[in-house]
């Protein structure tokens, strides 16, 4: 077991990489009550097109990575979610556009609990009846969303940037498409997607690590697993432009809601690019639209937003965007006045104690994060699997210049890469 010491925060991250692939993570916290772990694998709504190195090429419906993680709670004794509360844990899981997670939090029985989330995870059973009931479940759940204006707003948005690329389509799929998904298919991506070795286990809390390691290594030993080659994902060639100027969905709402956003065609390629893209990113969209910004506070006067006004930045290999906006109660003038003040701070450029300010309120945030063990676990993974060090995110806070902040304000606010998606009732329109 190798230790890494990060000795400016004052933390240790003990990790072993097992024999059959998995790695491993544990991150002890002295005097810390509660016990977080998280089993995740590199596999999201994204990868519908793939192929193991040695195999044939696969192509899957959309949405099978949500689907497969519902089933995965299937047991043939029961519910797992009831095993876990009976040893004291409260157990999830989710997916996202490029990862699944299983996980608990728990204060008590800790070795049952990681024995439990690792069998459950590692054991698919499943019938084709079962198969068959779930798209009824997660047909309503899907019809459930589409009811839901925030979340149509939201996939409207990614919808109206993207023309091929799979990270525009709802994480559960379609009606249509979960309809395709079989038993055999749900099965090729289990066992393509969750073996070892493209999977890791994360753990945090007070936890003793030499202990918790042979726990893990001794449930892990007793499991077989063929070695498995690399997995090669396929994405169509995604055009520069936007797919959609605006898109506008009709539903019931008080207010309209308005999201817009820019898409990023020039992407970065290796870690230490995307770490540092990211968090000049998250500098820049704090400085223009942070509550204490001079762009909101002005917004807010006017009356053309509502303290549900709000922003954030995805960053990957393979895309990257922007989302900015809330409820207005006019998304033409909102727009008209959010362009005004971007054009007028890239003419002015961004002044240096605006720029201080939100680079020291981000790495305040950073630090207060690893205080709590959710917010480790999740950000901890969520890194990994872009090869990325979640605690190389302070020196990246710490090193950034202004420079960067303004050159990054010109490259990501061009106006033919920005989509808008607006939800509104019938009246508004």
């Amino acid at each position: 077991m190798k230790t890494l010491p990060y000795e400016k925060l004052n933390e240790t991250i003990f990790f072993n990489q097992l024999d059959n692939g998995l790695k491993v993570f544990i991150l002890p916290k002295p005097g810390f009550k509660k016990t977080f772990a998280t089993f995740s694998t590199n596999y999201g709504s994204v990868d519908n097109h793939f192929q193991v190195e040695g195999k044939e090429k696969v192509k899957v419906p959309d949405g099978i990575a949500h689907f497969l993680e519902h089933k995965m709670f299937e047991e043939p004794s029961g519910d797992v979610f009831s095993q876990f509360s009976s040893q004291g844990a409260s157990a999830n899981a989710f997916t996202s556009f490029d990862r699944t997670v299983y996980l608990f939090s728990a204060t008590e029985q800790i070795d049952n609990n990681i024995e439990t989330l690792l069998n459950f995870v590692q054991n698919p059973y499943f019938t084709a009846e079962s198969v068959e009931k779930e798209k009824g479940i997660i047909g309503q759940e899907i019809n459930m969303y589409r009811d839901n204006p925030d979340w149509r707003c939201y996939f409207g948005l990614i919808d109206a940037m993207y023309h091929t690329h799979p990270v525009h389509i709802d994480i559960a799929g379609t009606i249509e498409s979960i309809s395709r998904i079989t038993k055999e298919q749900l099965l090729e991506c289990y066992y393509t997607f969750y073996h070892p070795s493209n999977m890791n286990l994360f753990i945090v809390g007070g936890v003793e690590p030499e202990h918790i390691m042979q726990v893990i290594t001794q449930n892990q030993n007793s499991k077989k697993y063929e070695k498995q080659g690399d997995i090669e994902r396929y994405f169509d060639n995604e055009p520069a432009s936007v797919k959609e100027a605006k898109k506008i969905t009709i539903l019931p709402v008080s207010l309209p809601k308005c999201l817009f956003g820019f898409k990023e065609s020039e992407l970065e390629t290796e870690p230490t690019g995307l770490l540092q893209r990211e968090c000049e990113m998250k500098i820049l969209m704090d400085i223009l639209f942070g509550s204490s910004s001079g762009i909101y506070q002005k917004l807010y006067d006017e009356k053309l937003i509502t303290d549900q006004f709000s922003h954030e930045y995805n960053g990957q290999y393979d895309y990257a965007f922007s989302i900015i906006g809330g409820e207005t109660r006019d998304p033409k003038t909102l727009l008209k006045r959010v362009r005004e003040e971007i054009e007028h701070v890239m003419n002015q450029g961004i002044n240096v104690v605006d720029f201080e300010r939100s680079r020291k309120k981000k790495i305040g945030s950073f630090l207060r994060m690893l205080n709590s063990p959710e917010s480790i676990a999740s950000e901890f993974t969520r890194y990994q699997f872009k090869n990325i060090d979640m605690f190389d995110i302070l020196k990246t806070y710490e090193n950034i210049k202004l420079e960067k902040i303004n050159n990054r304000l010109q490259a990501h606010f061009d106006w033919d890469k920005m989509s808008v998606s607006i939800v509104q009732s019938e009246e508004s329109k």
